[in-house]
């Protein structure tokens, strides 16, 4: 017996012992051992992760597919594992250390502070794979793979093929060392990736600064020239100030020099397109250490950079030779040393002003870069780094998507790959960590460079250079996190050994994964692919939104408004959140989740618990004998029908990444078609006197058999409920298994619009006879005549053959047949039968046809007042994106009401 009330938890955890208990998951099973292989690789999570409602959503799509897929009969790996996540995780335990009261990372060592990374990993890492599974991710778990390499596990080969791919990269001579300006964290003291740099508007100042101007003696002549700039402390690395060619005010100055103030040091003035005549004074400093564009005009002239800032962003003078090699500093420059930047540039500013050099001070909001994990400004830095030239990998990549080998979805991110990849700059991939890969590079006595895959081949290299044994020290830096990232699609599988798993499961199927890790991640992963493997990793990459909350505003622990998934599934189940989110799933829309949304979908599970109970109460069983392409009442064919329809477009939708369509389908046909219309269809049969056993067994079985069929249909998308029915229903059936190794419905042969025309002409009359009643105000307990008018002998015979069924349902009177319809009604048209309702005595229609009139012009003004607002383009410019979307969303709604009043006047007829 069923038990009353569907209860999520309990369910939950006794379906998820049961997948486990029978390796569900496990790719390569035997009895699939000749099928076609499906592969999804999962957007590694970082360790230091715990499920957010991205995560959500993004495994969520993951693993419908991979249900999906699996029931079709295809040898299914999800691989999961996750990520080393660098930074993240080195500030995770540097904190907990702090916390602890432990001494800090530095007082530790390297050695030391790693293992206590590993001991936190075993401890405390990895708690979002216990969160997949609580969401039902059916990934294959015996795989679980990590970026790292568990040392001794049977994924240390993880780190052979980073190791493999920085040494055969640099033997290309792709990956090489350079000085260069890079994002530098003061905070961290590493070099980050543009892509992990924020840009924020602050509300800072513009400093006018007076540079005189010095003849060839180096004496000043009295004459001035002013330059702007937002970062004072950045002057005492000055090696240049630039101006138009084509700026009148300074021609007679290009090629002269300034004495920088402070300094002392004599820099020329040089003409660059660079400089802006209309912004500033036309006159910018160059300093070619601490600015990217900077860099590039110095480059361009033959300005040396002077770095003036230590790695943690303190000014560095004392000691500092580029500095000191042509200045001659005052006392008080040399006292700036060791001062934090911004104490320094208070300091600089009040100098400028002692000296009579500030000339100007404006407010100026502008854009500066912070670290997205740090939180700190981040400073243009010079430094000796490692870089890969991707340009050639880039245009790899290019081509695959060109010639069609990967897709993406929505079509439009092609466009925006093209345009990144097009431009693409050479890819910092040294950190300056100590949670990572470290880079395999040795260096020794006399600075000479050794690249091996291990140190006994560095010392081999040197020993064979220098003809005797030589101590050797490794390079401190670890690789950038998203180099091991790269390797995710084929490092996993064994690569760069030629595995059994690598030959089967790669190149991969779908991608799913965020928008916003395109370039981090997706990008990187088919250059490496391409230049590694000679393949492409994934046929498709599926690009997913943001979930928002419900206002549709970016969820931020600021704001206070983060939804947390874990607190939605205890409340609502894993099934009504998953449920949720691919039905909000448009390509291209972030989605606004509404607590109330998930509370629907719970109960559309409960709308599904209690039609399998009221099944149970009117004993349908599952019946071994029961064919369905033998069934004979007309009803019963109808509902199987519409079952193999439903099959059909969740199957159109799935093939075309349409999630929320696939949802719509499944859920239109079990609540609509199944619980509302064939369950009250079928209760007379059920449950009347005097009925033919012979119909009501057909109809019990066609029941038992349907909700079989709804339990495959949703169970990509709603697994435990569905698991569960299965089981519960499946009682009596000898080596039914579990719903998630079973087939796929296979129901195409029932499709029966004779069927359709009998039963949907009913469902539609009864449904288009309520909309009129609620669209014209009549009152729900009164009876209406029903009148059909010229109908032809067909549809009268199907008309009176459910008379009895019209009535009860749709609250009629009578139903009678005439030539004409009558005076003051309102008229249906439902699949070509004209229908009308005479409503003379029971509404006043003169009064409802005047307040349908009002409200439509209501409507109609309320749409172009939207319209007006979102044709405002600085409206649309300066509003919050989530303002803009809600003014859209409201336009859409109220355009949809206009249409349904529309629609209630025009069936009002013969008023006068």
């Amino acid at each position: 017996m069923m038990d009353k009330t569907f209860d999520p938890a309990a369910v939950e955890a006794r379906v998820g012992q049961a997948w486990e208990a029978a390796d569900a998951f496990r790719a390569g099973r035997p009895e699939r051992a000749g099928a076609e292989p499906y592969c999804i690789m999962i957007p590694p999570p970082n360790v230091t992760g715990t499920l957010h409602m991205g995560h959500a959503l993004n495994n969520t799509l993951q693993d419908i597919l991979a249900r999906y897929q699996r029931m079709r009969g295809r040898d299914v790996l999800w691989q999961p594992g996750m990520d080393h996540a660098g930074i993240a995780t080195q500030m995770v335990v540097e904190r907990r250390l702090a916390e602890a009261g432990k001494p800090g990372r530095r007082e530790l060592g390297r050695a030391a502070f790693v293992e206590t990374v590993w001991a936190w990993k075993a401890e405390s890492g990895g708690a979002i794979v216990n969160q997949l599974k609580r969401l039902g991710a059916s990934c294959d778990w015996s795989r679980e793979r990590f970026t790292m390499g568990e040392r001794g596990g049977p994924d240390e080969q993880m780190v052979a093929a980073v190791t493999k791919t920085f040494v055969d990269l640099h033997a290309q001579g792709l990956i090489y060392r350079d000085k260069r300006l890079v994002n530098w964290d003061p905070k961290f003291q590493t070099a980050i990736s543009d892509l992990e740099v924020q840009q924020v508007e602050v509300k800072g100042h513009l400093w006018h600064f007076d540079y005189p101007v010095v003849d060839a003696s180096g004496a000043e002549t009295g004459e001035i020239i002013t330059v702007a700039t937002t970062r004072p402390e950045t002057m005492l690395g000055d090696t240049a100030v630039a101006v138009h060619p084509d700026d009148e005010r300074y021609t007679a100055l290009v090629g002269r020099q300034v004495r920088l103030p402070l300094v002392g040091r004599l820099i020329p003035i040089v003409a660059d397109e660079y400089s802006d005549p209309e912004k500033g004074t036309g006159a910018v400093k160059i300093t070619p250490a601490h600015d990217f564009n900077d860099f590039e005009v110095g480059r361009r002239h033959g300005c040396r950079p002077i770095n003036i800032l230590d790695a943690e962003a303190q000014i560095l003078i004392e000691g500092n030779a580029d500095f000191l090699a042509d200045a001659e500093p005052e006392p008080e420059a040399m006292a700036l040393h060791g001062l934090d930047r911004f104490t320094a540039r208070k300091r600089v500013v009040a100098l400028m002003e002692a000296r009579e050099r500030l000339r100007l001070v404006e407010p100026n909001t502008h854009a500066v870069p912070h670290g997205d994990r740090s939180g700190v400004v981040i400073e243009p830095y010079l430094t000796d780094q490692w870089y890969l030239n991707v340009k050639p990998l880039a245009e790899r990549a290019l081509q695959a998507v060109r010639d069609g080998q990967t897709k993406f979805v929505p079509e439009n991110y092609e466009k925006i790959f093209f345009q990144w990849l097009t431009n693409i700059e050479p890819w910092c991939v040294s950190r300056q960590l100590w949670w990572g890969h470290q880079i395999p590079v040795w260096y020794d006595a006399e600075g000479s460079v050794y690249v091996a895959g291990s140190e006994a081949q560095a010392l081999a290299q040197a020993a064979e250079k220098h003809g005797r044994a030589v101590e050797l020290r490794r390079d401190e830096d670890v690789l950038d996190t998203w180099f091991s990232s790269a390797l995710w699609p084929f490092s996993t599988l064994g690569w760069p050994e030629h595995t059994k798993e690598l030959a089967r499961y790669y190149p991969t199927n779908t991608l799913v994964t965020g928008k916003d890790i395109l370039f981090f991640w997706v990008a990187r992963m088919m250059m490496m692919g391409l230049a590694l493997t000679d393949r492409v990793p994934f046929d498709t990459v599926y690009l997913h939104t943001l979930v928002r909350d419900a206002a549709g505003a970016k969820m931020s622990k600021s704001k206070g408004n983060v939804v947390d998934p874990l607190d939605l599934i205890d409340q609502y189940g894993a099934d009504a959140l998953r449920f949720t989110l691919t039905a909000m799933a448009a390509q291209g829309r972030d989605i606004k989740l509404a607590v109330n949304r998930v509370e629907g979908y719970r109960n559309f599970a409960t709308k599904l618990w209690n039609a399998a109970r009221f099944a149970e109460l009117n004993c349908c069983r599952l019946d071994p004998e029961f064919r369905a392409e033998s069934v004979r009442a007309p009803v019963n064919r109808w509902a199987l029908g519409e079952a193999a329809r439903a099959v059909a477009e969740v199957e159109a939708a799935l093939a075309a990444y349409r999630f929320n369509d696939a949802a719509a389908a499944a859920y239109r046909f079990v609540w609509n078609s199944f619980c509302d219309w064939y369950l009250e269809l079928a209760k007379p049969v059920l449950q009347g006197e005097g009925v033919d056993p012979g119909a009501r067994a057909e109809t019990q079985g066609t029941v038992a058999f349907l909700i079989d069929q709804i339990a495959k249909l949703l169970h990509p998308f709603m697994p435990f409920l569905t698991e569960e029915l299965w089981a519960i229903k499946g009682e009596a059936v000898p080596g039914r298994g579990l719903l998630a190794l079973a087939p796929w419905p296979d129901l195409a042969r029932l499709a029966d619009p004779e069927a359709e025309a009998e039963v949907g002409l009913i469902v539609d009359l009864v449904s288009e006879v309520r909309s009129a009643r609620s669209e014209t105000s009549v009152p729900a307990a009164a009876q209406v005549p029903l009148v059909l008018v010229g109908a032809d002998d067909a549809t009268r015979a199907r008309i009176e053959g459910w008379g009895e069924t019209l009535t009860r349902l749709a609250r009629l009177s009578e139903i009678r047949f005439a030539d004409a319809a009558p005076k003051n009604s309102a008229q249906l048209l439902v699949r070509g039968v004209v229908a009308a309702l005479p409503l003379e005595g029971i509404v006043d229609l003169a009064a409802e046809v005047e307040r349908l009139r009002k409200e439509e012009g209501k409507t109609a003004a309320e749409i172009r007042k939207i319209e007006a607002k979102l044709g405002n383009a600085d409206f649309v410019a300066r509003a919050p994106e989530e303002v803009v979307e809600e003014n859209r969303e409201r336009r859409d709604s109220e355009a949809t009401r206009l249409e349904k009043l529309r629609e209630a006047l025009a069936r009002l007829t013969d008023q006068g």
